[in-house]
């Protein structure tokens, strides 16, 4: 069932460059690192086999068979080479390195000082860190844009749904408790008084920079942007499209080196400085004051959605109605508030539901909502409440209750016999080289481009 050539282990998940074997104590005689495979002008590290072994570990894997994990990176690897000669897929390697100071911005927010923080990563200095994030987000991008690229026009039709469910019933795991949920979720408005405050405060530091302080300094000291603040509220090699409208429009609308009036976007308030402009791309500093709102203004926003709760109950609207019209929420409020779960469909597996909500769901049946309560989304304080559309014990699973997540089994199987069509069309044109130490590998593909025996 397990198909060797799936891209099952992009290198998109951050943290698993910090995984447990960093900390692990060398053996004598044990590869510091070294070159495991190298694919056109790709490598694969040594280091990089072990690090995706720990990950999938950790998550509960039961396949250690080093073998596959190198033949998954490789897979990657090539796709990543291909990607970069696709003249279709945009070279976004500035903004991708930008990016990757900006996380490793964040993530310095959270440490008291850079020495506290590469010591708990097991970094010897910032490039180094830099440099990791840097490659697991290139290699993410290029794998995943030609990943899509070539799977783009796949599809299943009903017939092949079934005769996915008959060959592989037996080996389909069954599926745990779940349940369907439906959310109206808003965002606490503020104050005129409040908007005023934060428009005040930024006038202020913009005339403190007009009588010479710098933006650098002003944007350290008063900046609520993790991202940028500790850089000077600076953002390199941004891209037409990559930053909130509200942003891009006032930056663009600047000369070079001016400052804009206070903008209102999602996350708050700003003043933004263009530092230049070049075609599509285009660089600039900031200063957000984040729009955080107060206990009464949380307070307020509840009982708007307690009067929603009542109009709900009293049947003079539907949720599906009440989420469209009112829920600020733009993934669900189209789609009758429905969250969808991790594999894109309207079911959610119990035990995956963060604490607060589960709380707030406890006692209740199919069809009840609910009481507003508060919560967060994308780092910004909000407040939602919450319809139980369906709860579905665990059981085997069936063309009759899951054929939706039995299509998506199915259109995944030829999303990855597409992959192993495309690699394998590559293999005689592309230079491969598989260290020694994994000649005893039996790979599924023909890395090693050995001749095939009649």
């Amino acid at each position: 069932m397990t198909n060797k050539l799936k891209i099952t282990f992009l290198l998109g998940i951050f943290m698993m460059i910090f995984s447990s074997n960093m900390n692990a104590q060398l053996k004598p005689g044990e590869l510091v690192d070294g070159i495991a495979a190298v694919i056109g002008d790709e490598i694969v590290l040594e280091s990089d086999v072990n690090e995706q072994m720990n990950y999938a570990k950790q998550q509960g894997a039961s396949e250690t068979d080093k073998c596959d994990f190198l033949e998954n990176l490789i897979s990657n690897k090539l796709l990543v080479y291909e990607a970069k000669k696709d003249t279709l897929i945009d070279n976004r390697s500035a903004a991708i390195k930008e990016q990757a100071n900006a996380k490793y911005r964040q993530l310095l927010s959270q440490f008291p000082d850079e020495k506290t923080m590469l010591a708990a990563y097991k970094f010897r200095n910032g490039y180094e860190m830099k440099n990791a994030i840097e490659k697991i987000d290139v290699d993410q991008y290029y794998g995943q844009a030609k990943y899509q690229r070539i799977t783009e026009k796949a599809d299943v039709t009903p017939n092949e749904v079934t005769d996915f469910y008959n060959l592989y019933k037996m080996q389909l795991p069954e599926v745990k408790d779940e349940i369907s949920l439906a959310q109206i979720m808003v965002y606490p408005k503020l104050t005129e008084a409040h908007k005023e405050d934060l428009i005040n405060r930024l006038k202020k530091i913009k005339a403190d920079i007009a009588a010479g302080e710098t933006f650098e300094s002003q944007a350290r000291i008063y900046s609520e942007d993790e991202g940028s603040a500790a850089n000077g509220g600076l953002y390199k090699n941004i891209f037409k499209g990559q930053m909130v409208k509200p942003f891009e429009a006032a930056a663009l609308n600047l000369q070079e080196n001016e400052i804009s009036d206070p903008v209102e976007s999602e996350f708050g308030y700003h003043i933004i400085q263009l530092i230049k402009k070049s075609g599509k791309v285009y660089d600039a500093r900031h200063i957000l004051l984040k729009a955080t709102p107060t206990d009464d203004e949380i307070k307020t926003a509840k009982a708007k959605l307690d009067s929603i709760k009542g109009l709900i109950i009293a049947g003079k609207i539907t949720f599906k109605d009440a989420a469209y019209k009112f829920s600020d929420d733009k993934k669900t409020k189209f789609n009758a508030g429905i969250i969808s779960g991790a594999d894109g469909s309207d079911k959610i597996e119990r035990e995956s539901i963060p604490g607060t909500i589960t709380y707030e769901l406890a006692g209740l049946n199919k069809g009840d909502i609910t009481a507003p309560f508060e919560d967060e989304d994308n780092k910004r304080k909000v407040v939602k409440m919450i319809k139980v559309e369906d709860v579905i014990p665990a059981h085997q699973i069936t063309l009759e209750t899951d054929y939706n997540r039995i299509k998506q089994m199915a259109l995944n199987k030829k999303r990855n016999e597409m992959i192993e069509k495309f690699v394998n069309s590559k293999l005689p044109t592309t230079f491969i080289s598989i260290d020694g130490r994994y000649d005893n590998c039996k790979f599924k593909a023909n890395w090693k481009k050995e001749s095939i025996k009649k």
